[in-house]
């Protein structure tokens, strides 16, 4: 009983250990990692704060979309690697808590008189070891596993995130393209109409070789403006095609027309975005990860202790064992000190107190780089608002004026050359529409994807 007490008292110690210390909180890490930044009681150029919205894919109404977007996200190579490293991270948790338990082994020989070894020993055993995570050691690197776990479950839900607002973007781009090139062949169309004009008149005398040349030079150039929109137009079902896993072989159809614009966007407050952006979240995690990581390192510098326990069963043909009861039942610890590793140990300290600071200034990167999108996307938002209402203005505008400038070429008191002028100023108001209006989807997107809003009808 008395040779049990100290293998009991040491039991006792594992079981009670030191608490492990908990990282900073999320407060802490804003102020250390960014001391400058003076949060606003609502982003600058926010109309409506309101409260963050998930699903918004569902807003553009939009069947062949929704339907794109699942075919990419099962699809889609780069996200399988996302998913594949989740499922690494989750493995590196179950190795890393595995220690806390007792290893057991069992080991056995034979093999006839010589044992195979030519020992003449044959027997089996079973041996148990389980190490006295008394300074957390072992639970350190575990909650750093799973620290690590979190953050890559995280990055792989920002990157399916990210995929479904890329498709969204692409689909919204990829309809910009066809409708360009509608507008370069409505062009090429009028154009070719007033070549036939010029020879019309050049026939009757009333016109001359220089509006035929430049009717032509004119239809020219809005022929190769078609041929380099479709050539676009086709690049962008390709890069579709692609997100979605497909062969790239530009046969998918985009609608005629562009999607209508959902309605305002509430958008929370600035100090909700840290708790809600996978991203940012994910990066507090890796400091987390990196903060047990720091502790495992010091625990390390102090002694091991392990409790071992063994069965055993041995014989032999060879030659005569001496007496003793078998099989042999034995119970005892053992203890491991590192006293010299020249400066080894310390030196992992270090380095994992440098890669603390490294995630702590790359929490600080994100942090920045989330509030900077949401701002760029609603200053963005605004500002294409307005360029669109002066745009359809111009688009009017010019049109009325290329009426007028044919008309007066039709009855002789102007010349093409006003009337070509004039085509590509009609040419140039309809392209920066179309940009725009196609601009406007596009930084939606990205609003809901700065905010953390999910494309899911729940929130992950």
């Amino acid at each position: 009983m008395r040779a049990r007490r100290p293998l009991l008292a040491l039991v006792g110690l594992a079981l009670a250990g030191c608490a492990l210390k908990d990282p900073p909180p999320r407060e802490e890490l804003v102020l250390q990692a960014l001391p400058n930044l003076k949060l606003p009681e609502k982003y600058v150029e926010a109309r409506d704060a309101g409260t963050v919205q998930h699903g918004w894919l569902a807003a553009f109404n939009d069947a062949q979309l929704d339907a794109l977007v699942r075919e990419a996200l099962a699809n889609n190579p780069d996200l399988q690697v996302a998913a594949s490293r989740v499922e690494q991270a989750a493995g590196f948790v179950k190795v890393a808590g595995a220690t806390l338990y007792p290893q057991v082994n069992a080991l056995a020989r034979g093999g006839g008189a010589l044992s195979g070894d030519s020992s003449g020993l044959e027997g089996a055993g079973i041996f148990a070891n389980w190490e006295l995570d008394l300074w957390g050691r072992v639970r350190a690197g575990r909650a750093s596993a799973r620290g690590q776990y979190d953050s890559t479950s995280l990055d792989a839900e920002y990157a399916r995130q990210s995929l479904a607002a890329l498709v969204a973007k692409s689909w919204f781009l990829a309809t910009e393209a066809r409708l360009q090139k509608a507008n370069a062949e409505e062009m090429a169309a009028a154009s070719e109409r007033q070549l036939g004009l010029a020879n019309d008149r050049l026939r009757v005398g009333r016109g001359d070789q220089y509006d035929v040349a430049l009717a032509r030079a004119n239809l020219a150039t809005f022929r190769d403006s078609v041929q380099s929109l479709d050539l676009a137009y086709r690049q962008s079902l390709r890069a579709l095609e692609a997100l979605a896993g497909r062969y790239p072989a530009a046969a998918l159809s985009v609608p005629a027309q562009l999607a209508v614009l959902p309605g305002p966007v509430p958008v929370g407050m600035p100090s909700e975005l840290l708790e809600r952006r996978p991203d940012v979240i994910a990066a507090e995690r890796r400091i987390a990860n990196a903060f047990y990581r720091v502790e495992e390192a010091k625990a390390a510098r102090l002694p091991r202790i392990s409790l071992t326990a063994a069965v055993t069963s041995i014989s032999s043909e060879l030659f005569v064992l001496k007496d003793r009861d078998n099989p042999v039942w034995s119970v005892g610890a053992s203890i491991t000190a590192p006293l010299f590793l020249g400066g080894q140990l310390q030196a992992q300290v270090e380095i994992r107190t440098a890669e603390q600071k490294q995630a702590l200034a790359e929490y600080a990167r994100v942090g920045s780089r989330a509030f900077g999108e949401v701002e760029n996307a609603l200053s963005s938002a605004f500002t294409l608002d307005a360029r669109e209402a002066i745009l359809r203005e111009s688009v009017v505008d010019n049109g009325r004026a290329l009426e007028l400038a044919n008309v007066r070429f039709r009855v002789g008191s102007g010349d093409l050359r006003a009337v070509a002028q004039q085509s590509l100023a009609l040419h140039a108001a309809r392209t920066a529409l179309l940009r725009v209006q196609a601009e406007r989807l596009v930084q939606r997107v990205n609003l809901h994807l700065a905010l953390g809003g999910s494309f899911t009808a729940a929130a992950p």
